[in-house]
């Protein structure tokens, strides 16, 4: 199924992705609601090799449709069974039989999989790391530690939403753990002894040089595996906190040569997006010792701005502020840091934790083949749940055992010999045509639009039904992104201009 055309979110409609899914409730054969999920995070090859043999739907009366409670029914049954008798038929091998392919480690300390919860509020309690850890996480990042107070404003968060209501890119203005250092180093303790082969990553933050040092100790003698240096918040920055911090290079250097001081577990240092490139603070980091790179932490950013009382969201008594930005939209951003550090031969056998907009098992595969050796989230979990582990383990895993790979760590960085900062390199002599599939084109005009308006005026209508003026296009393939059909692909041929 990897290169053929999969069951979309878009075709799910209005489905919920609801807590306890009635639908799965309603049906005595299987949990439907599950694979529902499993569609939406891009991994609907895995789901219909977990569906009952055969058509188990054919016969069946939908009560799953009528447990729905989306406003819009989701068309379960059809869903179903097309995953059955048209997803299923094309894939290409059985489900794996164990997970191995997924362990890796974090400088040397292993990972049971790449997957780990960013330092943020889903990491920031007991309780909340071990149901994650219970769900199938590797580990979490614990939300940053730090000895001065914290006061958290309310409401705190934002968001850019899609036309299905899903989110897009989201905005905080939230800061560091409002637990004591006291309270912290008795959750780790915890942790690590209710699960001790769960990755403990240990997110701190200083005020100074005897701060960031002593931080790292504590975290360390009380079970943390690895420290995780926060130099790129961009919500602390007072007084040179955060973000501040990740745009110095020497005072990345420094501190890092601080928390490194009292030391023996790997220390990775979080840089900033909030440059214009991340390398100078990733040598710095390893001219201060550090043994990895974790990035990238959210990005400044203001967004709905309300056009009543003119102040951007999330608004706190007619005031806001600049936050940091995730979510799916920032994941070109992190992919291109990534990209950078993996290509530094500076950095060469740094390990590198990349996060950035990662929601589905595809995602984490584009920072893996840019170099990252494991993966952080925060933002698809706080839309979506703990439960996102599920598809993360199992699409990953299912692609490498499709492609035959034997390790994650066989493709780390597969990727980035295709990758140039120069547009110098690209064939700029043919143009590759689009191509239209009359089956699935409705004639909406879209392409004819988007060509005339945005493109070069080489796509007219025949009966409405697009015909291409090869003398005009260039092959910009503006037309294939805005086809709401996906009714038009690259063709296989090649034109010399």
């Amino acid at each position: 199924m990897l290169l053929r055309n999969q069951i979309k979110r878009s075709d799910m409609i209005s489905c919920l992705l609801c807590m306890d899914a009635p639908c799965s409730k309603a049906c005595k054969l299987f949990e439907p609601g599950n694979a529902l999920r499993s569609i939406w995070f891009d991994n609907a090859d895995v789901a219909s090799l977990q569906l009952p043999k055969g058509s188990p739907c054919m016969n069946c009366n939908a009560p799953c449709e009528e447990a729905c409670i989306s406003n819009s029914k989701v068309p379960v049954k059809n869903l179903m069974t097309e995953l059955a008798e048209k997803v299923r038929p094309m894939t290409d091998i059985e489900l794996p039989e164990n997970e191995d392919r997924l362990s890796c480690d974090i400088c040397g300390v292993p990972l049971e999989n790449p997957f780990l919860l960013s330092s943020s509020v889903v990491a920031s309690t007991y309780d909340m790391c071990a149901r994650a850890f219970e769900a199938g996480w590797a580990g979490a990042c614990f939300k940053t530690i730090c000895s001065f107070d914290i006061h958290e404003a309310s409401p705190r968060f934002s968001a850019i939403t899609g036309d299905n209501g899903s989110i897009i890119g989201f905005k905080n203005i939230e800061q560091l753990s409002d637990h004591s250092v006291t309270e912290n180093m008795h959750i780790f303790r915890e942790l690590k002894k209710n699960y001790p082969t769960k990755f403990i990553l240990a997110s701190i933050m200083g005020q100074n040089e005897k701060e960031w040092e002593s931080l790292a100790r504590l975290c360390e003698e009380n079970g943390a595996d690895a420290i995780e240096l926060n130099f790129s918040c961009p919500n602390m920055q007072e007084d040179g906190l955060g973000s501040d911090i990740g745009q110095i290079p020497e005072l990345v250097e420094k501190y890092t040569r601080a928390a490194k001081r009292n030391t023996s577990i790997p220390v990775l240092a979080k840089l900033t997006p909030n440059v214009a490139t991340m390398s100078p603070a990733a040598e710095a980091a390893l001219r201060g010792g550090a043994d990895g790179i974790a990035t990238i932490n959210t990005i400044k950013s203001i967004i709905g701005v309300n056009p009543l009382t003119f102040v951007s969201a999330p608004a706190i008594k007619g005031k806001s502020s600049i936050g940091g930005y995730s979510g799916n939209a920032v994941k070109p951003i992190a992919l291109r840091f990534i990209a950078e550090l993996g290509q530094n031969p500076n950095l060469k056998g740094m390990h590198i934790s990349g996060m950035g907009g990662i929601e589905t098992w595809r995602d984490s595969l584009e920072f893996i083949l840019m170099g990252a050796g494991s993966i952080q989230i925060t933002t698809a979990v706080m839309q979506y749940g703990y439960r996102i582990i599920d598809d993360l383990k199992s699409g990953l895993n299912y692609y490498l055992a499709q492609m035959a790979i034997k390790s994650i760590k066989d493709i780390i960085g597969a990727g980035l010999d295709s990758i140039s900062e120069s547009t110098d390199v690209l064939d700029r002599d043919t143009v590759l045509f689009p191509k239209f599939d009359t089956d699935k084109c409705i004639g909406c005009g879209r392409c004819v639009i988007s060509c005339n308006d945005g493109g070069h005026q080489a796509i007219r209508f025949d009966g409405r039904c697009p015909k291409l003026d090869g003398n005009k296009c260039v092959g910009c393939h503006l037309c294939l992104l805005v086809c709401p059909q996906n009714a038009i692909s690259y063709s296989k041929k090649r034109v010399n201009r």
